[in-house]
């Protein structure tokens, strides 16, 4: 098997696109994916200052690196969610590539601890407030990344989503016909209000398979397990689903999701943005600012039931 591009041999092929590559054409292929995810939904420029949401997973280390290489000034963030050994791994991860790429580059690497923060583990947590720890957890991620990308004012916060992620969470709105989760749906959450941060997706257009490559091929070491606390997530098994149709039909995933993003796009006319409905009924929270459609938002709840001030 060669490479499509340059015809040496190829180390890895990739059917939806009818193509293989060798080392350094697939690194540009992956590069030049996040490139055009950015310039296609004008997530940022040269300019702006990025902070990328790290968890020691392939993605978000893969974009991280990707970002970098390509010229954008991004730091990292890291949330420490207090799960035993998985979370001392994750870490561990996370600051070696952060000493060892980052930081020669100029980027920085920030940390938020749930335990000393939030005042215990997530799933101690879950257990004190009696929700699920999927549950808490996201409540507390998304809390922390908002309020980290607002105070140290970066212009844009981004995450490691890919194309299984996007295409699995699709295929459940769809299921389920949650119609203002799919409004919102997209590479690209505009700061539409103040208090909230721009929120973008670079790795869209690239598979879990893909990324999972590249960090092997560039070196990139990462926390291979799952996370302990997803097992029987509902997430994995539309991502089991469309993993078997993507084996007897490549390019199912891409399919579904560009082709649901390129109907957003007609209907709308425009990128992607927050429903005019959202925007009239968020205001700051009560007890700590953050734009929310409730008087008080769902983290501060949540501290609240946890008998905890929010940080």
């Amino acid at each position: 098997m060669n490479c499509t591009k340059c015809k040496t041999k190829a180390v890895i092929k990739i059917p939806r696109h009818h193509a293989a590559f060798c080392k350094g054409c697939f690194t540009h292929f992956v590069h030049d994916q996040v490139a055009r995810a950015v310039k296609s939904e004008k997530m940022f420029g040269k300019d702006d200052r990025i902070l990328v949401a790290v968890s020691g997973g392939k993605d978000s280390l893969a974009l991280w690196d990707i970002l970098l290489k390509l010229g954008y000034k991004a730091d990292g963030f890291y949330v420490n969610l207090g799960i035993g050994g998985y979370s001392e791994r994750s870490y561990t991860m996370v600051r070696r590539f952060a000493d060892s790429v980052a930081a020669p580059l100029g980027a920085a690497l920030h940390t938020h601890t749930v335990e000393h923060e939030e005042g215990g583990g997530i799933k101690e947590l879950a257990q004190v407030v009696h929700r699920p720890t999927c549950s808490t957890c996201g409540t507390i991620k998304r809390y922390q990344f908002n309020r980290a990308a607002v105070e140290r004012e970066y212009d844009v916060m981004a995450t490691g989503h890919n194309l299984d992620d996007e295409a699995a969470r699709l295929l459940g709105n769809v299921l389920h016909w949650q119609e203002d989760y799919l409004e919102k749906q997209g590479p690209t959450l505009p700061a539409s209000i103040e208090g909230f941060a721009k929120k973008v997706k670079p790795l869209y257009r690239l598979s879990e398979r893909e990324l999972a490559a590249y960090c092997v091929l560039s070196k990139i070491e990462y926390i291979v397990d799952e996370c302990p606390m997803a097992q029987g997530a509902r997430t994995l098994l539309y991502k089991e689903v469309l993993n078997r149709l993507e084996t007897e039909s490549p390019g199912t995933k891409q399919y579904f999701y560009w082709g649901f993003l390129d109907k957003q796009r007609r209907k709308q006319d425009a990128p992607l943005t927050m429903s005019e409905k959202d925007q009239a009924l968020l205001h700051p929270c009560a007890t700590c600012g953050q734009p929310t459609t409730a008087e008080v938002c769902s983290y501060c709840k949540l501290m609240a039931r946890a008998k905890l001030p929010a940080r």
